[in-house]
């Protein structure tokens, strides 16, 4: 027995009834976060092969606790992976207002979903700002291990060629990583902010939901699920 479907001709959804009981919307953004997961796992794959074949080389993969011990106003202490705790605290922490913010949203508060996503903009500029001030850092090098001698001048730090702390393949691929991501966090705060401005002004009551705010929370939620990834082979193996 067929089903009769009633098309709207304003709907996006032209062929009939809409597929897993969602919006256009909702399914496009699911299907770009799919194309971005295969994206960061062809990265992190690469990470781990290169990780693998450096078994053998003279230069040995460098332990994280050793390279990420650094810690804001409190130079020349041992603190190994307590600024990236933090920082994952922080991302962690921004992924819970976006929670609560959905929340709002779903109960049309308009000022509570300002609130939670004003937060939430603070989260992820913090994150940032922590991520720069940890580049700064591996950068620049600790001037107290291991250096370079390129044309008779000692370099410390790292960059894409160059790496004080072991093979030049782990800084590059941190920075190429780390970098990725921290790109999608700045899409994601840049976003952030053009729906908060928006709730602000009222446009969401006007169209009578807050879908928007689904679709920009499965967005964060997923650059935060991401960096429990990163983090996990950056950071702790």
């Amino acid at each position: 027995m067929s089903e009769s479907v009633a098309l709207n001709p304003n709907s996006a959804w032209n062929g009939g009834k809409s597929p897993f009981g969602v919006s256009y919307g909702k399914l496009m953004m699911w299907v770009f976060l799919l194309s971005d997961a295969f994206t960061f796992s062809s990265l992190l794959v690469t990470y781990g092969c290169n990780r693998y074949l450096s078994g053998g080389s003279e230069i040995k993969w460098p332990h994280p606790d050793k390279v990420f011990n650094h810690f804001p106003f409190l130079h020349g202490m041992d603190l190994p992976l307590v600024f990236v705790s933090m920082m994952t605290f922080i991302l962690i922490f921004s992924s819970v207002t976006m929670v609560l913010a959905v929340e709002a949203g779903a109960r049309k508060h308009r000022n509570d979903v300002a609130f939670y996503m004003f937060l939430t903009i603070i989260g992820g500029i913090a994150f940032l700002s922590c991520q720069a001030w940890e580049w700064s850092q591996f950068i620049t090098g600790s001037h107290e291990g291991s250096s370079f001698l390129v044309d008779g001048q000692k370099i410390h730090g790292a960059n894409l060629f160059l790496n004080e702390y072991g093979p030049a393949a782990f800084a590059g691929l941190f920075f190429i990583v780390t970098g990725f991501h921290g790109f999608h966090v700045l899409s994601g705060v840049v976003l952030n902010v053009i729906i908060y401005v928006n709730v602000i002004k009222g446009t969401y009551d006007k169209r009578g939901h807050y879908e928007m705010i689904e679709k920009v929370g499965l967005y964060w939620h997923f650059v935060d699920l991401v960096w429990v990834f990163v983090f996990t082979f950056f950071y702790l193996i």
